[in-house]
């Protein structure tokens, strides 16, 4: 079940997407909203922690030292992951009218407020605490909330995200987008399965979800090792990971059928080939788009 609450690595990946939209030269995707969601305080206390080696042993990596960690560890999945999301997303807009977004664990993503689209109503849901958080920030930069934005705040431990959607205008019958993204790789198939079949539940005909997943653990190169090392030590765990044909088997029992799908390779050439900053794609992390073509039994 999908339960993000405010965590160390979603700041991470909010720096991530800070930072490269800041610095980078050759973007992958820029969230020129993200460091003012962030705000300079958490942006530079992430920045910190990067580059102590997330320890408190008294090292300090260099500026360039620092640079290379966020490039080789930090950077490359979420803005892989958010830059297909959203030219995804772009694609079944314009090919539907009007849809619905539907964003779980929504986090520190500024999407409602870069949105351009009045045709795409936005459904932004996350743990009561953390969107606490999040609309005390909006508050503080006075940013205006769009009227097709809807804040739904889901205590997955008492409530189920199908009712409180559909409590916040959600219409059942209105082709819709979701994403889950960063949140398979602390879960195993079973439960993150509960979500998806919410998911399905709440899909009109011709809906899509999106989301990233890791590969079960092979023959990879230490940084993927160093990863897991690194999130565990921050209390979130990583479960492994799942195989290719049990995720398009969980997904076809619900009615979904893969439309695209981008293994590590096809992600390294569709994102980070030619860099000059060495960036790269992790080498176990897949992302996903499927489309709901069939009704499911949920009796």
């Amino acid at each position: 079940m999908v339960d993000e609450r405010e965590s160390v690595t979603a700041k991470l990946c909010a720096f991530a997407r800070a930072w490269h939209s800041n610095r980078a030269q050759e973007k992958i995707y820029d969230d020129y909203l993200a460091y003012d969601m962030m705000g300079k305080e958490e942006y530079d206390q992430m920045y910190d922690m990067i580059s102590r080696g997330f320890t408190d042993n008294g090292e300090v990596f260099s500026r360039d030292d620092t640079e290379q960690i966020i490039n080789e560890y930090i950077a490359p999945i979420p803005l892989s992951r958010i830059s297909f999301t959203e030219k995804r997303l772009s694609d079944f807009a314009k090919a539907n009218g009007k849809i619905q977004y539907v964003i779980c664990g929504a986090g520190s993503d500024t999407f409602s407020f870069r949105n351009d689209d009045p045709d795409i109503e936005i459904f932004e849901i996350d743990h009561p605490d953390t969107q606490r958080y999040k609309l005390d920030k909006i508050a503080q930069l006075e940013w205006n909330i769009p009227k097709n934005v809807h804040f739904v705040s889901v205590d997955f431990e008492k409530e189920r995200m199908t009712e409180k959607l559909i409590e916040s205008g959600f219409d059942l019958n209105k082709k819709t987008f979701f994403s889950i993204l960063g949140v398979s790789y602390y879960l195993t198939l079973d439960v993150f399965s509960e979500t998806l079949a919410q998911i399905a539940k709440l899909s009109a005909l011709g809906s899509v979800v999106v989301f990233d997943y890791p590969i079960k653990s092979g023959d990879f190169p230490r940084r993927v090792y160093r990863l897991e090392k690194i999130t565990e030590c921050l209390g979130e765990v990583m479960q492994g990971g799942f195989d290719y044909n049990e995720v398009s088997r969980a997904l076809y029992s619900l009615g979904f059928q893969i439309d695209t799908y981008m293994p590590p390779e096809k992600v390294q050439v569709k994102y980070f080939s030619g860099r000059s900053d060495n960036m790269r794609a992790f080498e176990n992390v897949s992302l996903i788009s499927a489309s709901y073509t069939s009704g499911y039994d949920y009796e």
